[in-house]
């Protein structure tokens, strides 16, 4: 077609009124899927194409969605078993509610706060952010731009977590049924706003309280950063304190593989002599010898209810301080049954 295809020949084409094709178009409003499905197609057959720019002057947003992505402690980047797919799903899910994702810099001389203006962005996503500017993504919540978290804790800012503290006594639990009763716990990096070593932690301790198990405090060792070869460091300043234990519980798979990597290299048979369980499901603990027992997180209901609290949030609706999603036990080969 010579001319710009509008809502209004699309209308015409399928007799469906002005306002049915914008939510259609839009992804707003409560439409049958057949209804939803035809209008595109006919929008695609006709080669509508939306013009943003007037979209933008006329409801004042940018049907932009900031997101705000560090790799800091962990070194995985978006091949993290959550993060990535937190993002990639996010992303299938706001774009349904008609924006777009656009990642947010420090670089360039740009605060978060100043790229956040600079590109217009109607809400932002945090994943993993950077201790230092926690405080600074609180304010940027305060001054009207809608946010949510899906790892950390930020001052008013929704967060959509994993129940950490649960999991991990859902795990200890599994240990202690196992016949282990002389439990270490090999953490990462504590920190006021990342909950998962401290809440992992707690529910370790909470289980062995329960079940009437002293703990003592030399089981316990803590990695600088969540990574192999910080796992492989912090257990052999763990195992060269104190060897004494049958069981394992890592803070996640990545320390888990280095705590494999230091039985290898020292002779240190898993289970036989340890038993051993993570909490990620890392792409490499299906694979090594023997398969890790671990934790998967469920990112898709993660993405799902932190795409729907911001969209909840950009259209003035209430929402939830913190929502923890159970993960999924994953059993493998990596622990032992102890015979009495």
């Amino acid at each position: 077609m010579g001319l710009m295809v509008t809502i209004y020949d699309i209308a015409e084409k399928t007799g469906f009124s002005a306002p049915t094709i914008s939510k259609a178009l839009n992804g707003t409003g409560r439409l049958s899927r057949s209804t939803r499905d035809k209008i595109l197609a006919v929008a695609q057959e006709m080669g509508y194409e939306t013009n943003m720019t007037a979209k933008s002057l006329v409801t004042k947003k940018s049907y932009l969605i900031g997101v705000i992505f560090e790799d800091n402690k962990m070194f995985t980047g978006f091949e993290h078993p959550l993060f990535g797919g937190v993002l990639n799903r996010f992303r299938s899910q706001i774009e349904l509610a008609g924006y777009d994702l656009i990642f947010l810099s420090r670089k360039f001389n740009l605060s978060y706060q100043n790229h956040a203006k600079f590109r217009g962005v109607d809400g932002i996503v945090i994943i993993n952010p950077h201790e230092d500017d926690i405080e600074l993504l609180a304010r940027i919540n305060r001054e009207g731009v809608p946010c949510v978290s899906t790892n950390d804790y930020i001052p008013g800012v929704p967060t959509v977590l994993s129940d950490n503290e649960q999991d991990a006594y859902k795990g200890t639990e599994y240990l202690i049924g196992k016949g282990h009763r002389r439990i270490a716990f090999l953490g990462g990096p504590p920190s006021e706003y990342s909950p998962a070593t401290a809440e992992r932690y707690r529910g370790f301790r909470k289980c062995l309280a329960d079940k009437g198990i002293a703990f003592n405090e030399e089981l316990y060792e803590e990695c600088k950063f969540w990574d192999m070869h910080s796992g492989y460091e912090g257990f052999e300043r763990l195992y060269k304190r104190s060897s004494d234990f049958t069981a394992l519980f890592c803070a996640d798979d990545m320390i888990a593989l280095g705590v494999v990597s230091y039985a290898e290299a020292h002779g240190i048979k898993i289970p036989d002599k340890i038993s051993l369980l993570g909490y990620d499901d890392d792409r490499s603990a299906a694979f090594c010898r023997p398969g890790l027992t671990t934790f998967r997180q469920n990112k898709i209901l993660i993405a799902d209810l932190a795409a729907e609290i911001l969209m909840q949030r950009l259209v003035g609706l209430p929402s939830p301080e913190t929502v923890r999603i159970p993960a999924e036990f994953i059993q493998r080969d990596s622990v032992k049954t102890l015979t009495p």
